[in-house]
Formats: structure tokens, sequence, C-alpha cells
């Protein structure tokens, strides 16, 4: 699982060398709305679940 995120974080961040910075967007949207899929992710990968 971690793998998948790792890679993903990695596409994200190749992404950012465009114009458009994905990752700071992504990251900022992530703070404002609090996703709750982005709960469950960060419990699978600390293991709490």
């Amino acid at each position: 699982m971690r793998l998948y995120y790792f890679v993903v974080v990695t596409f994200i961040s190749i992404l950012d060398i465009a114009p458009i910075p994905v990752f700071g967007l992504l990251l900022m949207w992530v703070i404002v709305f609090r996703p709750q899929w982005f709960y469950d992710v960060v419990l699978k990968i600390y293991g709490k679940q």
C-alpha cells in the first residue's frame, strides 16, 4: 500500500514540473476540505485500521 501511494506522489511531483503547481493545489484542497478518503489513507499507511 505504501508503494502505491509513493508512486502516486512521485507521479504528482513529476506533473508539478508543468506550469501549474498540481501538488500544492492538491495539498491546499486537502487542508481546506479535509476529505474522509485522506484520513482513511493516513490510517492505512500508519496501520491504525
